[in-house]
C-alpha cells in the first residue's frame, strides 16, 4: 500500500507525455499510480537497490513499453539517467526513503525482530557486509555511536557492551538472538515500543548507509530534473526528514554570500522553489496503513 499516494501525485503534477522516475520502486504502488497518469508517449524509469523488488516489478509490468526497471541505488541516479539520455530532462522524480514493507515482513531478510531470521538487513543482499558481519567486527565504541546517532538509543553504551560480551561466547547471527540480548541488557521500561526497536533501526541505517546515500542523491535528483520539473521525497523518521528539509531550504534561498546585495548573479539565485512544505498522512490513511503515521512528504520545483 503506497504511502501518501494522493499527496505524491499532486506534488509531481503528472502530465501524460512526461518522463518520470520512481527512485525507490519497492513493490510498485507509486509507479502504478504514475503510469495511470501517463499516456502512450509517457515514460517511467524505476530504480531499486533490492533485486527482489526489480524481479517483482518485471512480473507486474511485463509488456508495458513505457516502463523500465533498473537494479540500482538512487545514489546512481546520474549514471542511470545519463545512460538513457534523460539526465536533466525529467519532469518528476519520487523518492520514498527507507525500508519497504516486503523487506520488513520477510523474516529471511533480517530487518525485523517480530519473527526470527538471519541477521542480514541489507537492502541489496548481493553487496556489502550483513548486520551480523558488522556486529562481529565493530568495536564497542563504534557500536555505541551508531546506536545513539542513528537510533537515538539512550542505553547505547550498555547495549554495545552486552553485544561485545555475548559475541565472545557465540556469534550473533539471528534477529531473535539480538532482540533478546538487547531486552536482557536494558532496564524495564513503560514505553510501548519494543526495547530492540531503536537498535534495529540504527543497524539498518548503518548497514545500508541510508543517510549518506540520501545526502549524496538529493543534488543528483535536482540535476536530473528539467527546469519546471518536480522532486518529491517521503521520509519516515526525523534523521532522513532533517536532511531533506535542510537541502530543500538551502536550495530555495539565494546564496548567502550575496544576500542583501543589489545585484545578484544568476549562479547565486535559488535553484528550487518549495512546492510542498510538509504533508502528513490523514487519519483515514493511518487507520488503513499504520506505517503511514510517521511519513512526511516534502516537494520542490526546479526553477533554474
Amino acid at each position: 500500500m503506497p504511502v501518501l499516494l494522493g499527496e505524491a501525485l499532486a506534488a509531481l503534477t503528472v502530465v501524460t507525455g512526461g518522463c518520470y522516475v520512481d527512485a525507490t520502486f519497492g513493490r510498485g504502488g507509486h509507479s502504478r499510480a504514475l503510469l495511470e497518469g501517463l499516456g502512450d508517449d509517457g515514460r517511467l524509469i524505476a530504480l531499486d537497490r533490492d533485486p527482489d523488488a526489480i524481479d517483482a516489478g518485471r512480473r507486474r509490468f511485463n509488456g508495458d513499453a513505457r516502463v523500465e526497471l533498473v537494479h540500482a541505488s538512487f545514489e546512481q541516479l546520474d549514471e542511470v539517467l545519463a545512460a538513457r539520455g534523460v539526465y536533466g530532462a525529467v519532469d518528476g522524480l519520487l523518492m520514498d526513503i527507507g525500508v519497504s514493507s516486503p523487506q520488513i515482513d520477510t523474516p529471511e531478510r533480517g530487518f525485523s525482530f517480530m519473527a526470527d531470521g538471519p541477521l542480514d538487513m541489507r537492502m541489496d543482499p548481493t553487496r556489502g557486509p550483513s548486520a551480523a558481519d558488522w556486529l562481529a567486527a565493530a568495536d564497542e565504541r563504534d557500536m555505541s555511536r551508531v546506536f545513539k546517532q542513528f537510533g537515538e538509543e539512550r542505553h547505547a553504551r550498555r547495549i554495545a557492551a552486552a553485544i561485545v560480551g555475548a559475541r565472545d561466547d557465540a556469534p550473533i547471527t539471528r534477529t531473535g538472538q539480538l532482540a533478546q540480548l538487547i531486552t536482557d541488557s536494558v532496564p524495564r521500561s513503560k514505553e510501548r515500543i519494543h526495547p530492540a526497536t531503536r537498535v534495529f533501526q540504527a543497524l539498518r541505517i548503518q548497514i545500508n548507509d541510508e543517510l549518506g546515500q540520501l545526502a549524496r542523491a538529493l543534488p543528483k535528483a535536482v540535476d536530473a530534473l528539467a527546469v519546471g520539473g518536480r522532486l518529491a521525497v517521503i521520509a519516515f523518521h526525523s534523521l532522513e526528514d532533517r536532511i531533506v528539509k535542510r537541502f530543500f531550504r538551502d536550495g530555495s534561498r539565494i546564496d548567502p554570500v550575496y544576500s542583501g546585495l543589489p545585484n545578484i548573479p544568476d549562479a547565486a539565485q535559488p535553484r528550487l522553489e518549495i512546492a510542498v512544505r510538509r504533508a502528513r498522512a490523514g487519519a483515514d490513511e493511518c487507520a488503513q496503513n499504520p506505517r503511514a503515521r510517521s511519513a512526511t512528504l516534502r516537494a520542490v520545483r526546479r526553477v533554474r
